[in-house]
């Protein structure tokens, strides 16, 4: 729970050196790839898009390394 709670912050305040970090991390501590995506996107609303697609494409660089 702490890992998603950060990623928000981290996709609010728009920290995307820092956000591919914790992305990993919170994958490492159990988080799926598809529920970080879904956190990202319901952020969009409320934290703005921009940041919210900054994230997304972090996100998405991150995890099709990972595949």
């Amino acid at each position: 729970m702490a890992s998603l709670i950060t990623v928000a912050a981290l996709v609010a305040l728009n920290r995307p050196e820092q956000l591919r970090f914790h992305l990993e991390k919170a994958v490492e501590n159990g988080l799926k790839p598809a529920e970080l995506v879904e956190a990202i996107t319901h952020l969009a609303f409320y934290a703005g898009w921009p940041m919210a697609m900054s994230a997304a494409l972090t996100a998405k660089d991150l995890f099709a390394k990972k595949s």
